[in-house]
Order: C-alpha cells, then structure tokens, then sequence
C-alpha cells in the first residue's frame, strides 16, 4: 500500500473486517440490551420525579394519519404498541425464518432442543401464573411470564463470554427466537377479542398477493414494503393485533439470491478484468472520480454484490439497528414506567398478578427449560450441544426468567385495568432482576475458563 492511499483511506484496515451474521447479531443485541437496561432506568426515574404526571400524558395523546377524508387516529401509546413495534415483529420474523433455513433450527435433531426448551419455558409458566390467578378477573395474564427477552438473557451472556461455552450463546439465541414465535401464536389466539372478517380477508389477499411475490421471483424490497404497510393497516382493522403483520410478511420475504454464488463468481471476474484493463490504460486518467469506466465497474460490483445477497438478509441488517436502538427504547419508554408514589409496594408485591408474574418467570421458566430438556436427552430425541453441560442448561434457564419487551407487551394487552398492568410491570422488573443475578451467579461460578474450541 503506497503512502497516499494510507493518507486517504488510514481506517481501511479497521473497518474493512468482515464480521459472520452471528458475530454482528451478537454485537447488536448486546448492545441493545445494555441501551435497553438505560433506558428502563430513565423510564423509572422520570416516572417517580416531577415530570412523572407530565411523562405519562404525553404517551396519551392523540396523532392522526389523514388523507382526505380517511384518518387512522390513535394515542402515541397505540403508535408506538401497534406501530413500531410492528418492526420489532418484523425482524423477529426474519430472524426465524433465518433459523429455521440455515441456523440452530435447521437440522430436526438440534433444534429438538432449544424448540423443547421454549415450549417447557412456555407452558410451565403459564401454569404457575393461573395457579395465582386462577377464577380472579386477572387470569387473562397468564401469556405475561411465557416470553424470555433475547437481548437481556444473550447481554447476561457476552458478560460470561470467557467463562461459558459460545454453544450456549447459540442455544439460549435459538430458545429465544422460538420463544417469540410462541407468543406471536397466543397474541394471535387468545388476545384478539373480535374479528372483522371482511378486514380480515382482504388481509389474507394481500399476504396471498405477498406470497406471489415471492414465488415470481421479485427481489426488490420496495414491493414489500407497499404490500406490507397494507397487511398491517388490514391486519389493525381486523381485530387481530397489528404486529401479527410483521411475522406473515417476514415469512414471504425470499431467502434466495438473485444470484447464486458461481453466478456472482463469474461476474466478479468479468468485472474485475475490466477494471484492470481500465487501469492499465494509459491514455485514461487513474482515479475512479475521473475515470468513467472505472467508476461504473466499480457500481456494477456493488450491484452484484446486493443481488448475491438474499433480500431476508438484506432487510434484517438494515432493520436490526432501528429496531435495536430505536423501537425497542421508544417502546420501554412507553411501557416501562412505574410511579411507586402512586402504589403500595407491600400490596402490590403480594398481589396475585405480581406473584404469578413472578414466580412463573423465575420459578416456572427455569423448571420448565430445564425439566423440558432433561425429558428430550433422557429420550434420545436431542443432543446436548457441543461444549455444554447441565450447569450451561441450567445457567439458560434461570436467564430464561428475564421477561421484559414481549411480557411488557402482552401485559398491555391482557389488562384493561391499569392496577393490573401496574402489578404485572412490577412483577416483570422484579423477576427479570431476579432472573439475570440468579443466572450470572450460577453461570460464573458454574462454569470454569472456557478452554478454546
């Protein structure tokens, strides 16, 4: 490398490192759940000091979308619940599809376990909260304690990077990702209370026109995106909760390149000969700024370079930062908070929903991951993933009681009255503080240094 271009480009060796997806999810989602853990303790102090009354009728108004005479009207506590985490749905979507094509879901005997994991972790929990709540007009929440929040738990983790397997990470990633699906699939059941069938089947139209899409071999984002917006307006007036919307469209958004990889080989080189004649030229100047030719080779090969990558994975890494360091503290902005002037700690502590919140995300999520995988190995039915032990399972499941974004969610669904939805918050916080020492204490000292792999 000659002195000018160290002068013009001295950060290339920097930046030009090529992270693995994985690699560059972990990265994300650490540092989401650190921005997340921010800005729940934001959320809190801003609750509980002067602004708290201000803090929390800002989120009631109102914000409308008008065009002539149509207008969709909603709070921007609703914008942000039925809106933007509409994205967050999205790219969980994607992530599972993601999974289930070439990830820890691909092959039927490794994702027997994390799949029976998130269904022990979901099932157990539901349990226990109906033990607490069982008869009383509360036991709607019983889907509160059934989701583990990925950015949390996988947080917790990279802390123990140097301690615990990267197979662990792998496998509490995997759990989470079906966990979500799970509780997309009781959203979808059990909190839709009445169904606009005419909405509901020009919905099914659109996902049916999505679909085509997909079979027709478009690779353009923006059909998607236009298709999609319907899906989810239709979706809202359906009565079926509009992040729903997220999930169908993120399972039509094509896994396959436009390009296979010897087709993108082959027009690399043809490329790459052309710009070498062009540099070789003499009579044309040497700078791509001046040079023409250079310059739309060098466009060709960033046009190649997006076609030999699947629009699945095109639309999850330009989604992942948005949802991660947007939606999601936008969301906890609007849910988190909790005035503890306003409630008795003692009362609402021993409340029935706080209990079964709480014990059935610290309790029930940990005998259910554990006690699921333990069924599975006993019968052969799975493998105990390379590296891991029974401390490393255990260790996930008592990260699996860290339930914020998706309990958080679902509790602003279950309840109509807001002294429940108080309860339920204080029981998420609780447990999912819980949760996260129980699991960082068991994993350190659970587990030796990692030996390398």
């Amino acid at each position: 490398m000659n002195k000018q271009h160290k002068f013009l480009y001295p950060l290339e060796p920097l930046f030009g490192q090529v992270l693995s997806p994985f690699e560059r999810f972990l990265r994300r989602t650490t540092a989401g759940g650190i921005v997340l853990i921010g800005t729940t303790l934001l959320t809190l102090l801003v609750a509980n000091s002067q602004l708290g009354e201000g803090f929390h009728h800002f989120w009631e108004q109102s914000m409308a979308l008008s065009i002539g005479s149509w207008e969709l009207r909603q709070s921007l506590h609703h914008w942000v619940n039925d809106g933007l985490m509409a994205l967050f749905f999205l790219l969980v979507g994607l992530e599972i599809k993601r999974e289930i094509l070439v990830g820890e879901l691909s092959s039927p005997r490794d994702a027997a376990l994390p799949i029976g994991a998130a269904i022990g972790g979901m099932v157990v929990p539901a349990l226990v909260y109906s033990l607490f709540n069982y008869g009383t007009s509360s036991a709607s929440g019983w889907g509160i304690p059934m989701a583990t929040d990925i950015a949390f738990a996988i947080g917790i983790l990279v802390l123990l990077a140097w301690r615990v397997p990267r197979s662990l990470i792998i496998f509490v990633t995997a759990l989470a990702i079906v966990d979500d699906l799970g509780a997309v699939f009781v959203i979808a059941l059990f909190y839709t209370h009445e169904i606009n069938w005419i909405a509901l089947a020009w919905a099914t139209s659109v996902l049916a026109l999505l679909i085509l899409f997909n079979r027709g071999g478009i690779r353009h984002s923006l059909p998607y995106i236009l298709a999609g917006i319907a899906l989810w307006y239709l979706t809202l007036l359906s009565g079926l909760h509009a992040t729903v919307a997220g999930i169908l469209l993120a399972l039509t958004i094509p896994a396959g390149p436009a390009f296979t990889p010897e087709q993108f080989d082959q027009r690399l080189q043809e490329l790459g000969e052309g710009f070498h004649a062009a540099a070789l030229d003499p009579d044309a100047p040497d700078h791509p700024l001046s040079n023409h030719r250079m310059a739309t080779i060098a466009e060709n090969v960033e046009s190649a370079a997006i076609t030999v990558q699947p629009p699945l994975q095109r639309m999850e890494h330009g989604l992942s930062s948005w949802v991660t360091f947007l939606v999601i503290p936008i969301f906890a902005l609007a849910n988190a908070g909790i005035d503890f002037s306003h409630i008795d700690i003692a009362t609402s502590i021993s409340a029935p929903v706080t209990l079964g919140v709480m014990f059935g995300l610290v309790a029930g999520k940990f005998i259910g991951i554990s006690g699921s995988c333990w069924l599975i190995l006993k019968f052969g039915w799975g493998k105990m993933p390379h590296g891991m032990n029974w401390r490393h399972i255990t260790g996930a499941a008592w990260l699996g009681g860290i339930g914020f974004t998706m309990s958080l969610f679902i509790g602003g669904m279950a309840f109509s009255d807001p002294q429940q939805f108080e309860d339920a918050k204080l029981g998420i916080l609780l447990s999912s503080l819980i949760a996260a020492i129980l699991g960082l204490i068991w994993l350190y000292f659970g587990s030796g240094d990692r030996k390398e792999e």
